[in-house]
């Protein structure tokens, strides 16, 4: 799951080098932290947050499996 979203968040930005996703579980939730550079946030989250929200479905259908609450924060 954490190599999904680096590999989504790598492909919208100027600064691949820059991204990086952490991962903390706590129970049945899974928080993913994905932290790009500055001048690639509005790259991530796209006009009225579209591409955040479909970075967010893809994780969600990919977690399906898990019987995991996922969450994905997006962070500088």
């Amino acid at each position: 799951m954490k190599e999904l979203i680096e590999v989504l968040a790598q492909s919208l930005v100027d600064h691949p080098e820059e991204v990086t996703v952490t991962e903390t579980e706590k129970d049945n939730e899974v928080l993913f932290e994905l932290k790009v550079a500055q001048e690639d946030m509005g790259k991530v989250i796209g006009k009225q947050g579209r591409i955040a929200k479909a970075i967010r479905s893809i994780v969600k259908a990919a977690a399906s499996r898990t019987d995991k609450k996922v969450t994905v924060e997006i962070g500088q």
